[in-house]
């Protein structure tokens, strides 16, 4: 039986030297309490067998969903490879060190833009950003940009992984992996 992660790897790897834009691009699944769905567009930040990391405001309205129900399904889509991986399972908070390990990777721009940004709340107009990211600028003049503790990462910790390769008249090939008390199952879904 192949290791679903070591899978992954390999896949990832290989969207990550010929996918032209943002190989690490995933849609993010959530819903909240009530069942309804929401879904948007996040990074992945980190791969293996402990999960799948993202980060994002814990005010945004993903955060408030993955606060109230976490449980999450993610999909990346290599259109160049004709790939995807697909994956659900329950969602914890990463630890502050490697929230904080992470921010201090960002772009400064990023960072002061984590301070400025009242994620997912509305916007009287855009001037009113601009004007809180220079202030945000103001502030952190000459030091480091700490992380805002509003702003944390979340792993999603897989059930089950799906691989999906195309193939010619719709004959895809599509692998389902599902996590077992003794580790993994490997079987076959129809396309």
């Amino acid at each position: 039986m192949t290791d679903p992660f070591a899978l992954f790897a390999e896949w990832f790897a290989e969207a990550q030297a010929s996918e032209p834009n943002d190989p690490e691009a995933m849609a993010l699944a959530t819903a909240n309490p009530d069942g309804r769905p929401s879904v948007r567009m996040v990074l992945l930040k980190g791969h293996g067998p402990e999960g799948f990391t993202f980060y994002t405001n814990l005010d945004s309205r993903k955060g408030g969903e993955l606060a109230a129900n976490p449980h999450a399904g993610i999909c990346l889509h290599w259109k160049s490879l004709r790939k995807q991986v697909r994956a659900t399972g329950p969602i914890e908070r990463v630890a502050d060190t490697e929230a904080d390990a992470y921010f201090a990777t960002r772009a400064r721009d990023s960072q002061l833009g984590a301070w400025a940004s009242d994620q997912s709340r509305p916007l009287d107009r855009r001037e009113t950003f601009e004007q809180r990211f220079a202030a945000m600028k103001s502030r952190f003049e000459g030091s480091d940009v700490p992380r805002p503790p509003r702003w944390s990462g979340f792993r999603l910790v897989p059930q089950e992984i799906e691989f999906w390769a195309d193939r010619a008249f719709r004959l895809h090939e599509r692998r389902l992996f599902t996590r077992a008390p003794d580790g993994w199952t490997e079987g076959l879904l129809f396309p």
